[in-house]
């Protein structure tokens, strides 16, 4: 692709809908994220039907707004690419179907691109580092619907070190913060919380804590809060412990797994860390310290990229671009899409 090719990329997946255009050299010529966040807060999380409905009201309004600051006209475009999974069914099929609507009124290349390849693919995302990152390296994916070790390889190749076997970090946050009284998204509230806590203070598990290999398990963590939230005064000091010893202990099983996985990846240039999760600094600075064990740098994308957002999309699509990977417009978005098609299926997952 010539650098200044320009990829249009959509996301609708969950609960935000994006839209962004591109350069191939990695320039962002425009970007916009709509949040649901006033839609779902009064159900305390995501109603699929709801999310499906808003980026139909508003994704072919803010393609138009993006395409308009860019200051292109779509047959301008070297390709469309919109994520067709996994996620929420609604929502993967009016980004997919939009963006296979552009691509055939202008005769464009279409990319249906796997959000969790877009997620692993930010790190190489130019100027998001000093130094451009090589393959292979190890990524941490780590969301409400995903917490995966991860070795990226190459675009397209992905093998699975290890996974959670019963629920996602992000939902972990999510529930417990909800045990707290904290309002949703739980996260970045428990986070804020924990700034005020004393971790030490209330001892909570640390699952799978030097265990071999590096998979996750977080339904203990979440029932070690409810006891916790049940025997103490209730008082905002309590609550506050609470969620600091939370945070804690999640930061301190990320590092070990990290290490853990690091070991399986010796030839790793980095460890990157991408979703939601990788917002929170107390996250951050854990696996920092991890792979600075390792001699490795931790790479994190800026705050507003670790959450779902349509550069990393268009980034996808044009990596795959770049490799002559396109897809057909009958594509069909898919609610499950694993990263590493050939990986065996999690025991208890």
């Amino acid at each position: 692709m010539d650098r200044d090719a320009a990829v249009l990329g959509l996301e609708s997946s969950c609960d935000e809908t994006a839209a962004a255009v591109l350069r191939a050299d990695g320039s962002i010529l425009a970007e916009a994220v709509l949040s649901q966040l006033a839609e779902h807060s009064p159900y305390g999380g995501v109603v699929p039907e709801i999310a499906a409905r808003a980026h139909l009201d508003h994704l072919p309004r803010l393609v138009a707004q993006v395409m308009a600051e860019a200051g292109l006209d779509y047959p301008r475009l070297a390709g469309v690419a919109a994520t067709a999974g996994p996620g929420l069914i609604g929502g993967l099929i009016v980004g997919s179907s939009l963006g296979k609507g552009i691509a055939l009124a202008h005769g464009l290349p279409f990319v249906a691109v796997n959000h969790l390849e877009a997620h692993a693919l930010t790190a190489t995302l130019p100027g998001l580092v000093p130094d451009p990152i090589r393959f292979p390296y190890l990524l941490m994916l780590l969301s409400g619907g995903h917490c995966q070790c991860v070795a990226v390889e190459e675009v397209g190749r992905y093998r699975r070190l290890g996974t959670t076997l019963d629920d996602a970090v992000g939902e972990a946050f999510d529930k417990s913060a909800k045990l707290l009284g904290l309002p949703w998204p739980g996260g970045p509230a428990l986070e804020r919380l924990a700034t005020r806590g004393d971790p030490a203070r209330i001892p909570l598990p640390r699952p799978l804590l030097g265990r071999a290999g590096c998979d996750f398990s977080w339904s203990g963590l979440k029932t070690a809060v409810a006891h916790a939230v049940a025997r103490s005064a209730g008082t905002g000091q309590d609550r506050a412990d609470i969620a600091a010893a939370f945070q804690a202990s999640v930061a301190a099983v990320l590092a070990d797994r990290a290490r853990h996985a690091l070991d399986m990846l010796p030839g790793a240039t980095a460890l990157v860390v991408a979703g939601g999760v990788a917002a929170n600094q107390g996250v951050r600075a854990a696996l920092a310290g991890a792979a600075a064990q390792r001699g490795l740098p931790l790479v994190a994308p800026p705050i507003r990229l670790c959450t779902d957002n349509a550069v990393m999309v268009a980034w996808a699509g044009i990596e795959r671009l770049r490799r002559g990977l396109t897809d057909e417009v009958g594509h069909a978005p898919r609610p499950r899409w694993p990263l590493e098609a050939m990986a065996a299926p999690a025991a208890a997952a």
